[in-house]
């Protein structure tokens, strides 16, 4: 390789750290977990509030210290319970058994189990 063709490599990997960097480090943490099971919105609850949460007999999501995961799932990967406690950023995800765990920012508006 030339070295041009180098350099414009070197540039390409800087800038995509650079964006995974700022992906990662503007993540805050949630007040409150929006649990999703095939589509549908389960419940909302506040992360401020430890509980434990049965999703159909599936999965148990358990919140702790502002701290929400998938603690136990029947699912044969179990990559979801692998994520761990998590107070916001990503959603974590249980693929098998269509379950969604979305973070939401902090509001102040009535938690609604349902």
């Amino acid at each position: 390789m030339k070295t041009r063709s180098w350099m414009i490599l070197f540039m390409l990997i800087a800038l995509l750290c650079g964006a995974a960097v700022l992906m990662t480090s503007g993540t805050k943490d949630a007040a409150r977990v929006e649990i999703i099971s095939n589509g549908q919105t389960l419940a909302v609850l506040s992360l401020s509030e430890d509980q434990d949460f049965d999703v159909g007999g599936h999965n148990t999501v358990t919140i702790r210290n502002g701290k929400a995961a998938v603690t136990w799932a029947d699912c044969p990967d179990k990559y979801c319970m692998a994520r761990g406690f998590s107070s916001g950023g990503r959603d974590i995800v249980c693929l098998p058994n269509r379950l969604v765990l979305h973070f939401l920012g902090p509001q102040s508006v009535d938690i609604s189990v349902g």
